[in-house]
């Protein structure tokens, strides 16, 4: 009495398959880093009970993060393992690498290769040269499109609708004191990137480094990503022009072989 029939339990695990999908997915899109239990359920009209067991089995396998001070969720390690899973995969992260290493040894700077993932940019790749005082990224973590070359770059060479809603429906909040937080100035930089083919930063994400970035193109003009080449900011500003010609023959040469045709 009360037990379910074989097919009534396959279709709730499959519905709690999908549930928790949603939760994750909802992550995902979301223009926030993090979520709490209630906006969770409304969003996806679920019980807060459900949500906050999902988000607990989510939490013990390290999928999600929760504040202890906000009591909010945000995305754990376990996703960006998966994450960076797939992006070894990724053939044009071969590549890059590839000639990120080439760049490394004619600059001996810190090349990097980032991506967007929604509105933000994410670092997948480095290649660190061998000295004492280099700048080390963070691979896997977000930061917004307006903030340091890499960023600049990206959203310079979106197309101007995606551009023009970004730059229209989020605060350009600082990172530094040298982030551009004016939309009009920040305008008329991605305008000047689009020109010269490259982005270049000083303190605008990290106070500490210089860099300049460039886009990769796939087939049918595709974005694929940005490399940059990056040190400290004071040694970077007397290398940051011969850098960069470097890193416009090094993107260059991988948008060629991503298919990309001039």
């Amino acid at each position: 009495m009360g037990e379910k029939s074989p097919p009534e339990a396959r279709m709730q695990g499959v519905q709690g398959v999908e549930r928790a999908l949603g939760v994750l997915s909802l992550f995902v899109e979301s223009d926030s880093h993090t979520l709490g239990v209630t906006e969770i359920a409304q969003k996806l009209n679920l019980s807060k009970a459900v949500v906050h067991r999902i988000l607990s089995t989510f939490r013990t396998q390290e999928f999600v993060e929760m504040d202890e001070t906000t009591h909010r969720y945000r995305l754990g390690p376990k996703i960006l393992l998966l994450g960076l899973s797939q992006i070894d995969r990724l053939e044009f992260r071969t590549v890059a690498h590839e000639v990120m290493t080439e760049l490394v040894a004619v600059t001996n700077e810190t090349a990097t290769l980032s991506i967007r993932v929604g509105w933000d940019r994410v670092y997948i790749d480095q290649v660190t040269p061998d000295r004492d005082i280099k700048m080390v990224v963070q691979l896997g973590r977000p930061f917004p499109l307006h903030t340091g070359a890499s960023s600049k770059a990206l959203l310079a060479f979106l197309p101007l609708e995606e551009q023009d809603e970004y730059l229209t429906s989020h605060d350009l909040l600082p990172m530094t004191p040298n982030t551009i937080t004016d939309p009009k100035r920040l305008r008329e930089e991605l305008k000047q990137i689009r020109a010269n083919g490259y982005a270049t930063s000083f303190g605008e994400r990290d106070s500490s480094a210089g860099s300049v970035a460039a886009p990769i193109f796939g087939r049918d003009d595709r974005l694929l990503g940005v490399i940059s080449i990056s040190g400290p900011a004071e040694r970077f500003r007397s290398e940051a022009d011969s850098a960069a010609q470097s890193l416009l023959a090094a993107t260059r040469s991988v948008s060629m072989r991503m298919g990309h045709r001039l």
